[in-house]
């Protein structure tokens, strides 16, 4: 009769290998592509916006790191390894391209284009942080006294 470690063993023999994979990085990535790697749950990868400050600062994807075309390969040099995953937006795909490229040129060897920018990843509900998005707070938005006072007239009216 064979043991507990030996039945265990050969029963793991029998079955396929089920270990997932993360997805792998393509040169020109669509937004699931990124999503699917976000999923994963530990994706080591950066994600770079390439647009200016302000308009980085109105919207952008949830995680990313601002670093204008201008002054990229700098800021990335110093900051990123050159083996790490890099996925990268601009303003359009010919932005994108653009940094993308520079980039490369750089050193960076990972580096994938997401294409359709921050559209696309609107259009698959992707994450998004910016002043546009959440709107500024009204001056009474962190005032508790006056959140209660308003709460309690509300109260009044709906009585």
């Amino acid at each position: 009769m064979k043991t507990i470690p030996d039945q265990i063993s050969n029963i793991k023999e029998k079955l396929p290998d089920f270990t997932p994979t993360p997805p792998g990085l393509k040169a020109q990535a669509s937004s699931h592509d990124l999503k699917a790697r976000l999923d994963w749950g530990e994706p080591g990868l950066t994600i770079i916006d390439a647009r200016d400050f302000e308009t980085f600062a109105k919207s952008h994807i949830t995680g990313a790191v601002p670093m204008p075309i201008y002054e990229l390969v700098d800021r990335a040099q110093s900051s990123l390894e050159p083996i790490r995953d890099i996925y990268i937006y601009g303003e359009n795909d010919e932005q994108t391209a653009e940094a993308a490229n520079l980039l490369r040129a750089a050193g960076f060897r990972r580096v994938a284009e997401l294409k359709g920018g921050i559209p696309a990843w609107k259009a698959i509900d992707g994450p998004i942080d910016g002043a546009v998005e959440h709107g500024n707070p009204g001056p009474d938005a962190y005032n508790v006294f006056s959140r209660l006072q308003h709460h309690a007239e509300a109260q009044k009216i709906n009585k």
